[in-house]
């Protein structure tokens, strides 16, 4: 099957997936092509100038002249208008990103060792996909619960910072119903590299009736499926294992009932209880050997979630 080139992007960038990327494209082109014409201009003068006027003869001297007001201006004035181009070629297009349009879909974004929460106007949590309506704006307002990661989407061209203890805010109007990759631009710990989510665009009706479906994901399914499915959705397979491999926190294979040495030197036995300390005080009993790293999900999980999580924990042998 072959690929359409234009859906893939230019040789520079990926594919233009949103209204305000063409302008960033347009900025990035005028600043590519002005260095180009300057790289040449310069370099073929250089190798010009060495090979024309270098010195011959041993004792030869060299031009006395040393100044030329005409030619100090013009290469004052010229660099002057190309750096006005330059500034209102980004100033057009970070204008247009800076606020985002009043009747935008605002959704809450927190990002976390490694992976990104998204909280929708109705209440509904869901994590590393982001679905968002086509032609129309969205509105993310980010946060961090530890360090600063960057929220990147290549095909948007749009880039900010989740700071811990303050909000930012980016906008975008996707164009084509698709899926995007969101990747995390700050360096962020030891599993930066898995810190990704995606971006699904429906059109508009379909987008409504995902919302409003959305919140009854668990109807049909027993606690353990449930339980499962949140396992993955909630990005804890990232950190923890199922078949008893070690990563950056303890493997849950077996772990339900088992006795875990903590930092510190007590000791506690796997239950209910402390499963459900964990998802909201992680940093209460921390397994000895291992890192104070896991993130708390309070506010982020609900009780009949905890219990599906628990559930599901208990069954894996």
């Amino acid at each position: 099957m072959s690929i359409d080139p234009i859906d893939i992007g230019s040789f520079w960038l990926p594919k233009a997936s949103s209204t305000t990327a063409h302008q960033v494209d347009w900025a990035f082109d005028v600043v590519l092509w002005m260095a180009v014409v300057f790289f040449v201009g310069i370099v073929g003068a250089i190798a010009l100038f060495a090979s024309q006027y270098r010195r011959r003869r041993k004792g030869e001297k060299t031009s006395t002249v040393d100044h030329n007001t005409t030619l100090e201006i013009v290469w004052t004035v010229i660099p002057l208008l190309l750096l006005g181009v330059l500034f209102l070629s980004g100033l057009r297009g970070y204008a247009n990103v800076l606020v985002a349009p009043a009747e935008s879909l605002e959704i809450k974004v927190t990002g976390a060792k490694w992976f990104w929460t998204f909280t929708y106007p109705n209440g509904y949590v869901v994590q590393n996909e982001l679905v968002v309506p086509k032609d129309r704006p969205v509105k993310l307002l980010l946060s961090s619960q530890d360090v600063v990661h960057s929220f990147f989407v290549p095909e948007f061209r749009i880039k900010q910072d989740a700071v811990p203890g303050q909000y930012t805010t980016m906008w975008f109007n996707a164009t084509e119903a698709k899926e995007i990759v969101v990747e995390c631009a700050e360096y962020c710990g030891t599993s930066h590299s898995d810190m990704l989510a995606k971006i699904i665009v429906k059109p508009e009706a379909e987008f409504k009736d995902w919302l409003d479906s959305a919140a009854n994901e668990s109807a049909g399914k027993s606690p353990v499926e449930y339980g499962q499915i949140l396992f993955t959705k909630k990005n804890c397979f990232t950190c923890h294992s199922t078949t008893g491999v070690r990563i950056v926190g303890p493997s849950v294979k077996g772990m339900f009932g088992r006795k875990e040495d903590l930092e510190g030197g007590a000791a506690v036995t796997v239950d209910e209880n402390y499963i459900r300390e964990s998802l909201l005080e992680p940093n209460a009993k921390v397994v000895k050997g291992y890192p104070a790293a896991m993130p708390t999900y309070k506010g982020t999980l609900k009780d009949k979630e905890i219990d599906a999580l628990i559930a599901y924990l208990k069954s894996v042998k």
